[in-house]
This record gives structure tokens, C-alpha cells and sequence, in this order.
């Protein structure tokens, strides 16, 4: 019995290893030999849509027209939002703009 683990994509045990991966040669996929150790810190880090990483007090600009949900009101793109605040859940920012207290996603947000 082989010591290389299955593929975790097709289950099979058809695996070679490569520079610092592994390799199924039945489906092609290819995954790292050692689990990167920091994947509990990258799930607290917020990227705004360019990649850039988001910290409280920041000023970002929406980059998309944003329809508020049970109400008549629209955030337009290009409106600039001083001093966010980053919180937890589906939403990671909350906003205070001219139009009221806001929770908006970081995938809309561009930093400034």
C-alpha cells in the first residue's frame, strides 16, 4: 500500500508527488503536500474587490449602484464612504453615509 494520500477531488489513489505538490494522474488535480498554516487568520482578513486588505477606520468608494432592499433608496457608484467599521457576518462592513446606517459587502467596495 502506497504512503501518497488519494486525490481528494476523484478519490483515487493514483498519486505522484511533484516539487511541493501532489499530482492524481487520473484527473489532473493538483494540491499542496503541507496545508497552509495560517488558514484560520485568512478567514478574519477582509479584501475590498481589488484584493486590498480593509481595516476599520478606512475610506472606501462603491464600485456598483447598490439597491437598499425594502426601500426606494439607491447608492450610487462612486459614492465615497469615510471611516468603516469591520464586523462579522455576511455583511463585513458597516457604514454610516448621508442616506443612513448601512451593512455592505467588501466585494462592492474599492479602497481609496
Amino acid at each position: 500500500m502506497s504512503a501518497l494520500p488519494a486525490c481528494p477531488q476523484c478519490s483515487l489513489e493514483n498519486t505522484y508527488p511533484d516539487a511541493d505538490n501532489y499530482v492524481c494522474a487520473d484527473c489532473g488535480h493538483e494540491w499542496p503536500m503541507v496545508a497552509p498554516a495560517s488558514a484560520g487568520e485568512d478567514s478574519a482578513v477582509i479584501r475590498d474587490a481589488n484584493g486590498n486588505v480593509l481595516a476599520d477606520g478606512d475610506a472606501v468608494v462603491l464600485i456598483k449602484d447598490l439597491k437598499v432592499k425594502g426601500s426606494s433608496i439607491t447608492l450610487k457608484m462612486g459614492t465615497k464612504v469615510k471611516s468603516i467599521r469591520l464586523v462579522d457576518g455576511d455583511h463585513e462592513v458597516d457604514c454610516r453615509m448621508d442616506a443612513g446606517n448601512f451593512m455592505l459587502k467588501a466585494c462592492y467596495l474599492k479602497k481609496v
